[in-house]
This record gives C-alpha cells, structure tokens and sequence, in this order.
C-alpha cells in the first residue's frame, strides 16, 4: 500500500510511538496516510486507541516480525 509518510519508531517505548506519529500526522494534510513502523508490542492497541480518540482513521495493521506496523489516515 502507498503511504506518504513513513515513521520509524522501533525501539521506542509508549508513549514515544504515539506522539512521534501525532507530531507527524499535524505536519500532513487530510487525506494524507502515515505509516508507522514500531516495535512496542502495546502499539498495536495504543493505535486503535489513537484513531478512536482523535478522529484519525486507522487503515491498516499488522506485524511483521518483531515490527508492529499501523497505517494512519490524516483527518
């Protein structure tokens, strides 16, 4: 899937992923995606979280390997 943004967040621990990806999501426009490579396993549920509480759709997860990719489309 095509991405405008991409962050690397692996090896930082929440809530470092989260407002890392917040910082970069003020930073685009709507409609932009942001894909977020971490590797704090809680990532995956903090995301889910982060969509729900600021609007932002949360596209697409998974995880490969030790990296737990989540996919933010910008509001």
């Amino acid at each position: 899937m095509h991405t405008d943004k991409e962050l690397d967040a692996r090896g930082l621990n929440c809530p470092l992923p989260i407002l890392k990806a917040k910082k970069a999501l003020a930073e685009m426009t709507s409609g932009q995606t942001l894909r977020v490579i971490a590797t704090d396993a809680g990532s995956v549920r903090d995301f889910q979280a982060f969509a729900k509480q600021t609007g932002n759709e949360l596209v697409e997860q998974q995880t490969v390997g030790a990296d737990h990719i989540s996919i933010l489309k910008r509001r």
